[in-house]
């Protein structure tokens, strides 16, 4: 199973990647994550609308290359539906039975595209406080980590 995190952005500071590798790294069997970053539409005068939907063809084109046309699309969306990690394990596991790839996608300054949200197959939120990006990417992979140590009786998570 490929697990693929399109975030729209710039790279990030040398903390936040150390920390999102050391946790992919640690991930093993048939879970492989990929992390890929698209470029945030140059905030300026144009509508926010129209910067939004090129952020959008960004993520398509990103996912397109990495996994093909079917996979399971999340939008990571402020209002998403609030889960919980084990919630998140039992994602996962249900994911990889269905042998599915799955794309979670993290929006940029103003968040996912409109379209984008409507034609994902799910969309969840990481947390109710507001989280600097490069703190909730690296939350992410820390939880998609902990998710696959509980369902592989891993004591990184320990209840």
């Amino acid at each position: 199973m490929k697990l693929l995190i399109v975030a729209v952005g710039q790279r990030l500071p040398a903390w936040a990647e150390q920390a999102c590798e050391s946790f992919a790294k640690r991930l093993t069997g048939n879970l492989r994550l990929e992390i890929k970053t698209v470029s945030a539409a140059a905030r300026g005068s144009t509508s926010v609308p129209m910067l939004m939907a090129a952020e959008r063809l960004r993520i398509d084109a990103a996912v397109k290359a990495s996994c093909g046309k079917a996979v399971h699309r999340v939008a990571l969306d402020e209002r998403g539906e609030a889960i919980s990690t084990q919630h998140l394990a039992d994602r996962l596991q249900g994911w990889q039975l269905a042998g599915l790839d799955v794309a979670l996608l993290l929006g940029g300054p103003d968040g996912l595209d409109p379209e984008l949200k409507r034609t994902a197959q799910e969309r969840i939120r990481l947390s109710d406080l507001t989280l600097p990006h490069a703190l909730a990417r690296v939350l992410l992979v820390e939880q998609i980590y902990r998710a696959w140590s509980i369902n592989n009786n891993h004591p990184y998570h320990r209840g």
